[in-house]
Order: structure tokens, then sequence, then C-alpha cells
């Protein structure tokens, strides 16, 4: 019976060094770097919130890599025909991973963080693409409302929330995407045409440019 104890005991001991080891270097390296950007000054709060970080960064980079051939070459879009492309077969078999994964980070980070840095944490995760796409917009359609911004920052909130799901930059700028079309899609709804307020920025952009130049010649 003491020897079955002993055993049972060693392969649990083995199963936890196991556990510890599921988190790489690399997201452990990430997560240690986001962390001391928040300033915590709480030693034992901020290796909490390491270890949620670390292990999600973990959990993705884990279903991404084995689940990345999942929607084979050749596939196509139901809706269209087209067959998708490389990166729209890897955000699908990445959408699939289970929704408890990014759950157990917003948990991990609600319990020490405050609301401000967990937006902190996420921004980090898809390096700061709400603000700066929203810069973006109010360059572009220089009339915008209060209510025109709530609504731009809604999507691009659910982006920020959606993407962090994804291990690279390429499939978050993918997810973000689909929020800017509807963002795009809002003002033109609203009865301002968003290709032409785009066109109208472009060549206002380009005309300041060209101005620079020739200021620079003379």
């Amino acid at each position: 019976m003491k020897r079955i104890f002993l055993v049972i005991t060693i392969l649990l001991s083995i199963c936890t060094t196991i556990q510890a080891q599921e988190i790489d270097e690399g997201s452990m390296k990430k997560a240690t770097g986001w962390v001391n950007s928040l300033q915590l000054n709480d030693k034992a709060k901020e290796e909490r919130v390491t270890k949620v970080i670390a292990t999600h960064l973990a959990a993705i980079r884990d279903w991404h890599n084995s689940h990345g051939n999942m929607i084979p070459d050749g596939a196509i879009n139901p809706t269209t025909g087209k067959k998708l492309s490389a990166m729209d077969r890897s955000v699908i078999a990445d959408s699939s991973q289970p929704a408890s994964i990014r759950q157990a980070l917003l948990d991990g980070l609600n319990s020490d963080l405050t609301p401000e840095q967990v937006e902190q944490v996420l921004d980090l995760y898809t390096v700061g693409k709400v603000a700066f796409t929203l810069r973006a917009y109010k360059e572009i359609v220089p009339d915008m409302t209060p209510e025109d911004e709530k609504v731009l920052m809604d999507n691009l909130k659910q982006a920020r929330l959606m993407a962090v799901d994804y291990k690279n930059m390429k499939q978050i700028s993918a997810i973000f995407e689909i929020f800017k079309t509807k963002n795009e899609q809002y003002f033109t709804n609203s009865g301002r045409d968003w290709r032409t307020m785009y066109s109208a920025y472009v060549k206002q952009l380009n005309a300041k440019k060209a101005a620079e130049k020739a200021a620079k010649k003379n």
C-alpha cells in the first residue's frame, strides 16, 4: 500500500512539473514585460497576473500550432464559392478554440487588476490598435460626434477582445478589419459615404505632403 501511495505521489509530482513546463519561455518573457509596464508594485500580484497572461499566451500558441492545418487547402467560402486564403483558414481554425481559454484570462485579470489596467493589458495584446484606429477615424471624419465615437469605440473594443484569441499580428489585423468594415458601414448608413470621406482625406494628405516637399526645395 505504501509503495502504491509512493508511486502515485511521484506520478502527481511529474504531472505537476510537466504542467508547469507548458508555459514556454517566450510566453513568460512577454507576460513579464507586460506586467512590469503596469507598475503594480506588489510582487504577489505581479506573479499571479504574469502567470495568467503567460498561461493564456501559451494556450493560444499551442492551439494555433496544433490546429493550423485543421481547414485544408482548397476549402471554399460557402457564401462566395471562392477558395479560402491561408489567412482565412488560419483565422477559422483558431476561432474554434474553447471560449474557456479567453475567459480564464479575463477572470484572472479582473481578479487582480482595475478595469483600466485590464484595458492596458488588452491593448498590449493588440499593440494599441484601438487608440491608433480611433485617431485615424478622427482625421478622416472631422465632424465626428460623441455618438459616432461611442459606436466606433464599442466596435473597436469588440475587435480587441476577439483579437486576443490569435497568435500573430496578421491574424489580429484581420480581426480588426471585420470591425473596421462595420464602422465604415455605420458612416455610410448614417448618410456619410465612407469612400467619399476617405478619398477626400487621401487627397488632402497628398496635397499636404506635396506642399511640404515643395517647401523643402525652396
